[in-house]
């Protein structure tokens, strides 16, 4: 059962569910979404991507045709710290962690704006976050977990880390190729035996072993509890979910996107080439259609997201601009030309649910047993 499997320990933090809600970005992961799996003991995550879009830009300085102009205005730290403070209306001060994609151009600063915002935990993937304890120094009680798709990954990480720091991380997450969203895999490899969750785990789990016991928190097509019971039988210490949390009624997607989750079919899921520079799953939507057919939106770069697209050039080169297509789904008033991403099982969508019941099924418990 469930119950009786041991919490996770992140650094100070006691998580009592051993379930992580991914960090989904723009838009679907921010306050209720997040708030409420930490009210109900497993670990809500905040996305720091897009955060100028909150509460209809009211943070973002300067927006030009509904987008926020630079990276400052994207992801303002006022917007941040209302996201924190609202979740916190919901979790009190179960522990939060904050989803901050290391592609970002002011990575640092949203580093910073998140432990000033409150965030107990960053979570950094999309790139080895070999800097990111530099931007923490002045909160040593922030947790920090990166996010890794091999072995190899995780001790590149660790060494530096001593060497510079003399840390370890609190936690790693390793995504296998099932995940949605970037993807740290070739796209050979996302079809490959070899690259299995299953096949990863244990390699990252002696990894791990070799520098110390911080969790290593399994991600990427988990759906049910048998999921969660079969890869800790493989020696992960917890699990991230992401996609399944898309179906909740607290989740802060837009409908449009969670109708699209539940009216998909497996082969409504591809992959796709991204401006980050990584592979991607996402729906085939409109938006590709219309790349098919060179009827695509015009690429702008209004607001300069992510560095390896390299003011657009990385967006031309596949046909779309990340930011702009991302919250397209959630914002726009037609959102047929937004960016869908969802991970291998969202098709297993069939209807929104509570958190809490999503929780109790995971866990195998009541529902009223989660306070």
């Amino acid at each position: 059962m469930m119950n009786q499997w041991k919490p996770l320990q992140i650094g100070k933090y006691t998580i009592p569910l051993p379930i992580v809600q991914g960090g989904m970005g723009v838009g679907l992961s921010w306050d209720q979404l997040a708030g409420t799996v930490s009210k109900y003991g497993a670990l809500g995550t905040i996305s720091a991507v897009g955060t100028g879009y909150y509460q209809n830009g009211k943070y973002a300085g300067k927006m030009v045709k509904g987008r926020p102009v630079q990276p400052e205005n994207l992801n303002p730290p006022q917007a941040l710290q209302e996201i924190f403070t609202n979740a916190r209306k919901l979790c009190g001060d179960a522990p939060l962690a904050c989803n901050i994609l290391y592609a970002l151009n002011n990575y640092g600063q949203i580093v910073q704006d998140a432990c000033e915002a409150g965030a107990n935990m960053i979570v950094t993937g999309a790139g080895l976050p070999l800097d990111l304890p530099e931007f923490t120094k002045a909160y040593p009680d922030v947790a920090l977990i990166p996010i890794v798709s091999s072995a190899r990954a995780l001790k590149i990480i660790c060494k530096r880390w001593l060497k510079r720091y003399n840390r370890l991380p609190d936690a790693v997450v390793l995504e296998g190729p099932l995940s949605g969203g970037h993807l740290g895999f070739s796209k050979e490899q996302i079809t490959d035996p070899a690259f299995r969750l299953e096949a990863l785990l244990p390699e990252v789990v002696t990894a791990r072993n070799e520098f110390g016991d911080f969790p290593v928190i399994a991600a990427g097509g988990i759906w049910t509890k048998e999921d969660i019971e079969r890869m800790v039988a493989l020696g992960a210490d917890g699990v991230q979910i992401a996609t399944r949390f898309i179906g909740t009624f607290e989740c802060d997607a837009s409908l449009a996107q969670k109708q699209a989750l539940i009216d998909a079919q497996a082969e409504d899921i591809t992959i796709i080439d991204s401006p980050v520079g990584h592979p991607g799953r996402a729906l085939k939507s409109e938006l590709f259609r219309r790349i098919e057919t060179n009827a695509a939106p015009q690429i702008a770069c209004v607001s300069n997201c992510v560095g390896p697209c390299e003011r657009g050039t990385g967006a031309r080169k596949v046909g779309f601009c990340i930011a702009d297509r991302l919250s397209d789904t959630q914002f726009a008033e037609d959102p047929t030309l937004g960016l869908y991403f969802t991970g291998a099982y969202g098709y297993r969508l069939e209807k929104l649910q509570t958190v809490k019941s999503v929780l109790a099924e995971l866990t195998g418990t009541d529902a009223t047993a989660l306070v």
